[in-house]
C-alpha cells in the first residue's frame, strides 16, 4: 500500500460519525446495511449521512452496491485489512533487544 492511499484511509476515518458507520457496517459483516438500517444504528441525518458515505466510498472504505431501490453498504474488508497491515508491519522495528546483563 502506498503512502498516499493509507493517508487517504486514514482520514476518511477521521470523525467520530465515520467511525460509527464503518463500526456499524464492519459489524453487518458480508450482508452490509441499507442507508435506513445505517441511520437508525447511528442516528447520523440522512443527508450528513450521504456524505460521510460518499467520503469513506471514495476513500475505499466500503463499497455500495444497487439492490433494487436500495443501495447496500458494505465495509471493504480487503481494503481495511491492508491498512491494519500498513500501520501495524514495522511494529517494534526500532527496539532494541535488552542484553542479558542489563537491568
Amino acid at each position: 500500500m502506498e503512502w498516499d492511499q493509507a493517508a487517504a484511509g486514514f482520514a476518511a476515518m477521521g470523525s467520530e460519525a465515520r467511525l460509527q458507520v464503518l463500526r456499524a457496517l464492519v459489524r453487518a459483516g458480508n450482508r452490509g446495511m441499507t442507508v435506513s438500517e445505517i441511520q437508525e444504528k447511528t442516528g447520523i441525518a440522512p443527508s450528513t449521512l450521504a456524505h460521510h458515505l460518499k467520503t469513506m466510498g471514495d476513500a475505499g472504505l466500503i463499497s455500495q452496491q444497487k439492490a433494487g431501490r436500495s443501495v447496500i453498504n458494505t465495509a471493504a474488508f480487503d481494503h481495511l485489512n491492508r491498512l491494519a497491515n500498513f500501520i501495524l508491519s514495522e511494529c517494534c522495528a526500532d527496539v532494541q533487544p535488552k542484553a542479558v546483563n542489563d537491568d
